[in-house]
């Protein structure tokens, strides 16, 4: 066995073996625009590639620190977690961040007491535990047959209204989704966002490469909402949505989605990944509720991945980063809930807030 340097040579064979958007070798490209070290490594049984691992690298701010990030990779084992940590110990890594892309159900009963034994611990989320999945080997009236009754209603409204929706990878088309996520959803919602240049890097790389699409749905010469879908070996993913309020009574975002499940199965794709839920009992007045909610309408199942979990190299450092950590964390929460109390009565509260974002995040 042996373990080694990604090449450029070995993009394509990477890719073919990367089981998700995240691990593809242009996810790493599209994270070196944005400044963030990505470290790619292959375990070689002679010259064939076993397991493509690629690792970004995040400075902490005012600290000669970092952490390592190893998002959707295959199931922990010896091999990957000694290629985790001789990274991490290289690159000067309190922990590395590991959430494998594995259902629960397919992991055995002792993956956490496997990984607690070498120093893995239970971490913060970067990403949700659960998802919606799709399948979309059945015909389109069973898969129409799946969805909730409203869901069902909902797109057939937004047909029969006129809704348009289509395909447009065009720079008109990605302006849109800038304006409608900026202007109207994130606002709007009071959610966590990254910023516009961020977005225009990963498209710049992702859309070239095949894997990122927009599916616009236009109403009387107005985009009403869109999508971002990636579509990475066989699987097609949901990751950004944006929409307007005006016209909201014509359900344009079922549609969308609906016309997302159906492009997935014109490009071959075997399933569909909505890109994070809530759990099996969620909470009605969370945050995230409604998005649960509308991807529940689409008959996919609710699956539970392994989760987030710390490959921990130096526990001291470790312990005072998750303090730190959780008062990022709040005072993220306490800017986006900010953004909806009306300008007069918040601007003291958010310019103290700014100020203390800015000693957790480095600005």
């Amino acid at each position: 066995m042996i373990i080694r340097d990604i090449l450029p040579q070995d993009k394509e064979t990477f890719n073919k073996l990367a089981n998700h958007p995240l691990q593809a070798y242009e996810w790493g490209e599209f994270r070196e625009l944005t400044g963030i070290k990505t470290i790619r490594k292959g375990v070689f049984e002679g010259k064939k590639l076993i397991t493509p691992i690629q690792i970004t690298i995040h400075s902490i701010p005012k600290l000669n620190w970092n952490l390592g990030y190893f998002p959707k990779g295959p199931m922990p084992d010896e091999v990957q977690l000694e290629v985790l940590g001789k990274v991490g110990e290289e690159n000067r890594c309190i922990f590395i961040k590991l959430e494998p892309n594995v259902k629960r159900s397919n992991a055995a009963g002792t993956i956490d007491q496997f990984l607690n034994q070498r120093g893995v611990k239970k971490g913060r989320p970067l990403f949700t535990r659960y998802s919606f999945e799709l399948d979309l080997k059945p015909t389109e009236p069973e898969l129409l047959a799946k969805m909730h009754p409203k869901t069902r209603y909902n797109l057939n409204l937004a047909a029969k209204k006129g809704v348009k929706v289509k395909e447009d990878n065009s720079d008109n088309a990605f302006n849109w989704f800038l304006k409608l996520l900026f202007e109207e959803t994130t606002k709007r919602q009071g959610f966590y966002s990254h910023t516009p240049e961020y977005y225009k890097k990963l498209w710049s790389v992702l859309k070239p490469a095949g894997i990122a699409k927009i599916l616009r749905a236009d109403w009387g010469g107005k985009t009403l909402a869109c999508f971002m879908v990636f579509v990475f070996n066989q699987k097609i993913y949901y990751p950004y949505g944006a929409s307007t309020r005006e016209h909201k009574e014509l359900m344009a975002p079922n549609l969308l989605m609906w016309e997302a499940i159906r492009l997935g199965k014109k490009l071959g794709c075997q399933s569909f990944d909505m890109w994070g839920s809530l759990g099996p009992k969620p909470d009605p007045t969370d945050p995230w509720f409604g998005f649960h909610r509308f991807k529940q309408g689409y008959g996919g199942e609710l699956t539970e991945f392994l989760g987030s979990y710390d490959l921990v190299l130096n526990p001291t450092i470790y312990q005072l980063y998750r303090i730190a950590e959780e008062g990022r964390w709040a005072i993220l929460r306490t800017k986006a809930q900010l953004k909806k109390i009306p300008y007069r009565l918040k601007t003291g509260g958010q310019k103290l807030i700014n100020d203390l974002a800015t000693v957790f995040e480095g600005k």
